[in-house]
Formats: C-alpha cells, structure tokens, sequence
C-alpha cells in the first residue's frame, strides 16, 4: 500500500459517509475474506483501511497525516513499538497504528461495528476465536514524579466477571500529560479462545506551579528587577530535578528574552537516554510602590537621560 491511501483500498472518495464505508468493506471482505477462499494479503489490507476509515476519531488523525503529506501503511508502527510490557505513545499527534495492525491479527474484533456473520453464516462467526476489549484507566502523577518516573500498584475490574485484578505500573521519567501506558494481555478475556485485551493507562500529570512542559523541553519564568535587567545580574535557577544552574544576565537585558540550557530538561520518553531543554525567559518587573528617596532617586535618573526610547514610534506622528 505504500501508493495507496486507505481510501484508494476501499474504492471511496475522501468524504464518503460512515455507510459508504461499510458497504465498500463489506464488499470486498466478501470478495477477499480467506474463509472464501480469498486473497488473505488483500483481505488484511482492505481490512487495516475499514479498521480506521471506520472509526471517527482515527479516521481524523489519519485524514490530518493526510493533509500533511503522511502515507501511513503496514510497517507503520507505534511510538513506543510492539514488545513485551508496555509501549508508551501520546494523544496528540496520530493513532495508535500498533493496535490497529495488532486487531486485525485477532479476527473480528478489529472491525468495529462489523458483522461477518452477515456474509458468511452466524455460526461460523460466533465460533471465531474474538479478541477481548481493551480496558482504560487513568493515574493521577505529580509533576515531580513525572519529571523522575515512579512505580504505582493500580487495582481495575475485569468487566465481564467483575474480578479485581492489580498491576504494578512503571510511570518513565519524562511522562507526559495524556501519555499512555499499554499492557499487552491485561485486560477484557478474549472468546473462543481469543487472546485478552490490554489494559491501557493514561497518565494525568499535575501542572508544576514553577515549570511548564513543552514535551520533553520545560519552560520557566525569572522575574528579575528594573535595576537588575539593566545593570547586569547572576542568578541561580533551579532546574527540574532539583539542581541549580547559574545565569548570567546581561546589562540591558529586555523583558521577555529566553535563555536556553541544553539537556536540562524533561527525559524524552522517544528517545532513551536524551533530554529536552530548560528554557528561561525573563519577566521584568517594575515595583509598584516607591518610596520618596526611590522616587527622588528615579526622577533624577530620567531627568538625566537623554535617550530616545520612542523615535520609531514618533515617525509615524504628525
């Protein structure tokens, strides 16, 4: 598929409705399926465009990969890939394409809101091993925590038998908010012999009150004085982990100017063993409140200074 999008696959245009959609697999899974003695390369491939063309939300993120020159095909894979444990991906920025490919592997439960019993006769269909549902949580993570990871024991409930099931889940250092923790196996029992879901856990990271992520870049805000931004002054910052780093800043340093510490920011959680930036930006503040020995003191300053802070400004003037 690597010229084909998945609405070439399917033989419909880009803003055919949920049905057309339906009508156009429903076909072709009949022509293809290998219980018919169909293609089965065909079959899964009519089958990963019905997976997402079928469902609102990855039908979004895929026509946005689209609009911005992204061809997602098989071999497509997940950020976190498909190995044992868990795979961790964000919510922002495209599907979950690991799962996709995943589903199909495990039958009917891929498709969903497909019956296949409709083309080949319901008790075949009902006898088909089904993969289990996916089960979701989700963990509240300080930003603390999130910044360094953490190991939490989780209790979740198995829907259909209502048992309580308990998991050590490892939060990596870098977590982001809405970032996602897949546990392969973990959660609704499969049928007919069909494999479990997995047990998805999304992480709610708690806004820090000093730094602000940016992935796996943070930002801050120095509130530095009047007297400091023009003289020139050195400050220790505090930096995520609870270290220091000095800056220096430059006489006549203007509001709103961001100094960049290379690897001192959050753990990247794509890119093991690498940092983001800790960005500083400088916020000047002038005192609200003067005392008559500062006001005199600041009068006799701007009385002396003959700068032309507003000429750009005044050409425009009459």
């Amino acid at each position: 598929m690597a010229d084909k999008n998945y609405y070439d696959v399917l033989g419909v245009k880009r803003d055919a409705s949920q049905d057309d959609i339906k009508k156009a697999f429903r076909k072709l899974a009949a022509k293809y399926h290998p219980d018919a003695g169909g293609d089965e390369a065909k079959f899964k491939e009519v089958s990963e465009a019905y997976t997402t063309l079928s469902d609102t939300q990855k039908r979004r993120e895929y026509d946005q990969m689209l609009m911005f020159g992204g061809m997602p095909g098989s071999g497509f894979g997940g950020a976190g890939g498909r190995g044992g444990g868990y795979s961790y991906t964000t919510n922002v920025g495209g599907a979950d394409w690991g799962d996709i490919f995943d589903n199909i592997r495990n039958g009917d439960g891929a498709f969903p809101g497909f019956d296949f019993s409709s083309i080949f006769g319901g008790q075949a269909a009902a006898n088909r091993p089904s993969k289990g549902r996916d089960i979701t949580a989700t963990i509240d993570v300080s930003a603390e925590a999130a910044f360094a990871g953490e190991q939490r024991k989780i209790s979740y409930s198995i829907p259909s038998t209502g048992e309580r099931q308990t998991l050590n889940v490892k939060v990596p250092a870098g977590a982001i908010d809405g970032g996602k923790l897949r546990y392969r196996g973990r959660g609704e029992y499969g049928t007919n012999g069909g494999a479990r879901g997995d047990l998805v856990v999304t992480t709610r990271v708690v806004e820090h009150p000093l730094f602000k992520r940016d992935g796996a870049d943070v930002r801050m805000e120095l509130p530095v004085s009047a007297f400091e931004a023009a003289l020139g002054a050195t400050i220790d910052v505090p930096t995520p982990e609870g270290a220091e780093v000095r800056l220096k800043i430059p006489a006549g340093t203007q509001d709103g100017k961001t100094f960049r510490f290379k690897e001192l920011g959050a753990p990247d959680v794509r890119r093991k063993g690498s940092r983001g930036a800790l960005y500083v930006t400088v916020r000047v503040k002038v005192p609200t409140r003067l005392s008559q020995k500062e006001r005199d003191a600041l009068e006799a300053l701007r009385d002396a200074d003959g700068r032309d802070y507003r000429k750009d400004v005044e050409a425009y003037g009459a």
